[in-house]
């Protein structure tokens, strides 16, 4: 395959920057693992375990912490627990993965420490539906850590009052954002997929399959959750469609009931990082490509997510999986196509007009349905395009264009549902009161 001359395309050296940045390893729902990965911080500014601990969370924060498991704990769920396993872990460089440090040797320390520690949560009324403000405190020494906007974007560190971000973000290799996905487009977003050397991607991608197919396949053999991926599966007896979402749910399904696998995430979630992904795998085996086909169309289907969520923000009430979903059928029309850029457009505008407005209430075990159903859109998507049955303009949030439609669902997300979210998490509140 001909390759592109870059060396005039800003854009395209970013773009490889956006999955590097992107494509992490996270073990359990990445809310509380990034509160599990600033206490550790707090720990390790402090040399030993704090005493004390304050917990400033943002509410879409605490929405998605309050039902999910926290892996490598026995079966706990909540703050407390996030925070105490972040601080027995004692593993900051392992970011998001913070938690793969532990044991079942270490679930009664973490008991101990939840009942001996005084951790206090609070509210934080944030411009930012992503805030975390940890402080910790040991024999008169203070420890704060402060993380907005990503789940590892950590923008102050402070020991004893004092500024160290540049100097421990320097010696200890946290993983601070730098890319703006403002430069992602759809026509780019395929001429990168199209004519990047794949070597620069093939271990970050390679990975990417392998762990997501891994949690895929402990879904399906185990008892997590509801078991929507068993139930779609059927034991094997299942169309490609069906095995698409089957894989993608059944991640999910043990993700949050506290599998302790790793995940690729996209956009700071392994759900998003699943649903993006393994529909795409599951079609690629179906249809016999060979390795570097698979590894462009995901490429498609990351960045594509990644696209659909600038606008968006890495929390809000509008669900994630639907963003997701909606990149894996874009994934599976270039495996289909080979990147025809109005096939691929038209996908992307068709699935996103099927399910746009699902809310997000929260990390649990339905969201494993939620991306059956977001699968289900995004290969909904593609056939309609194939067909040259599509939605046009004016049908609902769709634009004049596939960018229109995409700043589109932004201000759906944004200003339109931000009530939304309030009342969501006003209902999750009210519930777990009675």
């Amino acid at each position: 395959m001909d390759k592109t001359d870059t060396a005039n395309k800003a854009w395209f050296s970013t773009y490889a920057d956006i999955l590097r940045e992107e494509l992490l390893l996270a073990m359990g729902c990445t809310e509380p693992i990034s509160i599990a990965y600033a206490a550790s911080i707090a720990r390790h500014v402090l040399g030993r375990p704090p005493a004390a601990i304050k917990v400033g969370l943002s509410d879409s924060i605490i929405k998605n912490v309050k039902s999910v498991l926290v892996p490598a704990t026995g079966g706990l769920h909540g703050v407390s627990a996030a925070v105490a396993a972040g601080v027995i872990a004692d593993s900051p460089q392992l970011g998001l993965n913070v938690l793969s440090a532990l044991g079942e040797s270490k679930h009664a320390e973490i008991k101990e420490y939840m009942r001996a520690a005084d951790v206090k949560v609070y509210g934080i009324e944030s411009e930012d539906e992503f805030e975390i403000d940890l402080s910790a405190t040991y024999d008169g020494h203070t420890a704060r850590v402060h993380i907005v906007g990503e789940h590892t974007n950590v923008v102050a560190i402070q020991r004893d009052g004092a500024d160290i971000t540049a100097e421990y973000i320097k010696s200890h290799t946290c993983t601070v954002k730098h890319c703006d996905h403002k430069v992602l487009n759809m026509k780019n977003i395929l001429e990168f997929a199209k004519t990047v050397d794949l070597d620069e991607l093939r271990v970050l991608l390679k990975r990417q399959i392998d762990v997501n197919l891994a949690i895929a396949a402990e879904g399906l053999n185990g008892d997590y959750g509801a078991s929507i991926g068993k139930l779609l599966y059927n034991n094997g007896n299942c169309s490609v469609r069906n095995k698409a979402r089957a894989y993608a749910a059944a991640g999910s399904d043990a993700r949050m009931s506290g599998c302790e696998m790793p995940v690729c995430i996209v956009s700071g979630s392994g759900n998003q990082g699943m649903t993006t992904s393994l529909p795409v795998i599951v079609y690629a085996e179906e249809l016999g490509v060979d390795e570097d086909t698979l590894l462009r169309a995901l490429i498609v289907a990351n960045l594509t997510t990644l696209y659909q969520k600038t606008e968006i923000g890495c929390l809000s009430a509008y669900c994630g999986a639907i963003s997701a979903g909606c990149g894996s059928g874009c994934g599976i029309s270039y495996l289909h196509n080979g990147g025809d850029y109005d096939e691929i457009a038209q996908t992307l505008v068709n699935s996103v007009v099927i399910l746009s407005g699902t809310i997000c209430d929260g990390a649990k075990a339905s969201c494993a349905a939620k991306i059956a159903m977001a699968v289900e859109a995004g290969i909904m998507g593609f056939e309609m395009a194939r067909s040259r049955k599509n939605f046009n303009a004016g049908d609902g949030v769709a634009g004049d264009s596939v960018n229109d439609t995409v700043c589109n669902i932004g201000r759906i997300a944004g200003e339109g549902m931000a009530q939304t979210n309030k009342t969501i998490i006003q209902i999750m509140t009210d519930t777990e009161n009675k």
